[in-house]
C-alpha cells in the first residue's frame, strides 16, 4: 500500500475529504498536524508537528518516513505549504522550491517575481506604514485596489477611486494587519492598479513541473468592488478554447516563476482585451467547500485526483457532460446568526444539488472586508451554464438570514 503524508492544520475541513479519497483509492494516509487533541482520530494518531518550527517538524517526519516510506507529501492549506516543500525536498521527492510557499502567500513578493519574469501584471507599489503615507501615494493612477500583503479570501481588499478613498481604505485595513505574523507584514500594504474585465478561476494539478487543467470557472458577477466578495463559480467556462489556452499558459508561466512543480494549483485571473492577468495563486485546492462542485461534475473527487497525481498515477480527466456551479452565500450584514430560513424551499429548486450552512447559530457574522468566511454554499447541476446560474440565484433568493444585533461591551 502506498503511503502519503498529509500536512494539515488540525481544524482543516479538507482532512475528512482526503481521508475519504485515500480510503477509496486504497492509499495509506498519515496526517501531520499541530494538535494531538483533535476530535478527528486520524489527526490524533498522526504526527504532531509545529508549522512554525520546520527543523523540529522535519526530524519527526523523517523518523516516521523510516517506517512508512512516503511516496508523496500533500499540504491541505496555505499554512502547511511551506513545511510540505521542505519535507518533500528532504525526503528526495519531487518538490516545490522552498521559497515558492512564500510567493503564494506574499502578494508583494509575488508581484515582484512576476515583474522580474516580465509577465503581465498591474502597476503596483508597497506602502510603508511607518513612513508618511500621503507622499507615498503621489503619482497613483486611480482606481486602485488596496490590500494586505498576505491575507486570503478577499479579506481586507478594497477598491479606491481617489486619494481620499485610498487613505480611508488604508486606515480600515490597518487593524486587520495586527493578526499577521511578521513585523514586515504588519507594516506593509500593497496598492495596485484596478483591472477591469471578467474574472475567472483556474483549477489545475502540477506534476514534475507540468500543469494539467482540471477546469476553468466563470464568475458571472462583476468583480468591480468596492469589496471583492466571491460568489458564483460556474463550470465549464463559456470562454473559447483559445482563451482557455491563454489562461493555462499564464498560470503555467506563474508556476515556473514561483518555483511550483508539484500539487494542486488554484489561481484567480482577470481577462481584459487579449490579455490574462494573474490576480492570486495558491498551491492548494480551491477554498471553502467549493471542491465539492467538481465531484458533481466529474463524478470523482478533487482530493482523489490530487492523490493520484502526487503518486504519479494521473488519470484522464473526464469531460463534464453537465454544467455545475457553486454560490458562496454572502454575509449580508454584521450580527449574531439566529437562523437561516427557506433552506428546504431552496433545495426544491430544479438543478440544486445541495445546500450547506457553515456557520452555527449563535456565532457572529462579519462581512468583508473584515470578515474571513462565508455563510455557506449552494451547489447546482444542470445541462448548461445559464440554467446553473439561474438555479443558484433562485435558491439564494429563497433564503432569509435572520440575525440579532451585536452588543459591544466597553470596560470603564
Amino acid at each position: 500500500m502506498c503511503s502519503v503524508l498529509l500536512l494539515a492544520p488540525h481544524n482543516s475541513y479538507r482532512i475528512h475529504a482526503y481521508l475519504e479519497a485515500a480510503q477509496h483509492l486504497g492509499v495509506e494516509l498519515l496526517i501531520a498536524s499541530q494538535s494531538r487533541y483533535s476530535l478527528v482520530s486520524a489527526v490524533a494518531k498522526g504526527i504532531q508537528v509545529d508549522f512554525s518550527d520546520a527543523a523540529l517538524s522535519l526530524r519527526k517526519i523523517q523518523a516516521a518516513h523510516l517506517q512508512y516510506q512516503f511516496k508523496a507529501v500533500i499540504a491541505t492549506d496555505d499554512a502547511a505549504v511551506a513545511l510540505a516543500a521542505i519535507v518533500a525536498e528532504a525526503l528526495g521527492l519531487s518538490a516545490n522550491a522552498p521559497d515558492s510557499a512564500i510567493l503564494t502567500q506574499r502578494k508583494d513578493l509575488a508581484r515582484r517575481r512576476l515583474q522580474e519574469r516580465r509577465l503581465p501584471i498591474p502597476d503596483f507599489r508597497v506602502i510603508d506604514l511607518s513612513s508618511a503615507i500621503v507622499e507615498q501615494l503621489l503619482g497613483l493612477e486611480y482606481p486602485v485596489v488596496v490590500k494586505p500583503v498576505s491575507m486570503s479570501g478577499s479579506r481586507g481588499v478594497i477598491r479606491a477611486n481617489d486619494q481620499q478613498q485610498c487613505l480611508a481604505a488604508i486606515n480600515r485595513i490597518k487593524p486587520l494587519l495586527q493578526e499577521l505574523p511578521s513585523f514586515d507584514e504588519r507594516q506593509s500594504i500593497l496598492i495596485e492598479g484596478f483591472i477591469a474585465g471578467e474574472e475567472v478561476a483556474f483549477e489545475g494539478l502540477l506534476h514534475q513541473g507540468k500543469l494539467r487543467q482540471l477546469t476553468v470557472f466563470d464568475k458571472p458577477e462583476p468583480m468591480d468592488g468596492p469589496f471583492f466578495e466571491e460568489s458564483f463559480y460556474i463550470s465549464p467556462t463559456r470562454h473559447s478554447t483559445e482563451r482557455q489556452q491563454l489562461i493555462q499558459q499564464r498560470v503555467s508561466e506563474a508556476c515556473a516563476a514561483y518555483g511550483l512543480r508539484e500539487g494542486p494549483v488554484h489561481a484567480e485571473l482577470k481577462l481584459y482585451g487579449d490579455q490574462a492577468y494573474l490576480i492570486e495563486m495558491a498551491s492548494r485546492t480551491i477554498g471553502g467547500d467549493c471542491a465539492g462542485v467538481l465531484k458533481f461534475g466529474l463524478n470523482v473527487s478533487l482530493e482523489e485526483l490530487v492523490l493520484l497525481q502526487a503518486l504519479g498515477k494521473p488519470i484522464d480527466i473526464p469531460l463534464m457532460t453537465d454544467s455545475v456551479g457553486v454560490l458562496m452565500i454572502p454575509i449580508p450584514r454584521q450580527g449574531i446568526l439566529r437562523r437561516v430560513e427557506g433552506i428546504e424551499r431552496a433545495k426544491k429548486i430544479e438543478g440544486i444539488a445541495s445546500i450547506g450552512i457553515s456557520v452555527r447559530e449563535g456565532y457572529e457574522l462579519v462581512p468583508l472586508p473584515e470578515g474571513s468566511s462565508y455563510l455557506g454554499f449552494i451547489f447546482a447541476k444542470a445541462s448548461n451554464q445559464s440554467q446553473v446560474e439561474q438555479a443558484l440565484r433562485s435558491a439564494h433568493a429563497c433564503l432569509k438570514i435572520v440575525t440579532a444585533a451585536t452588543i459591544k461591551v466597553h470596560q470603564l
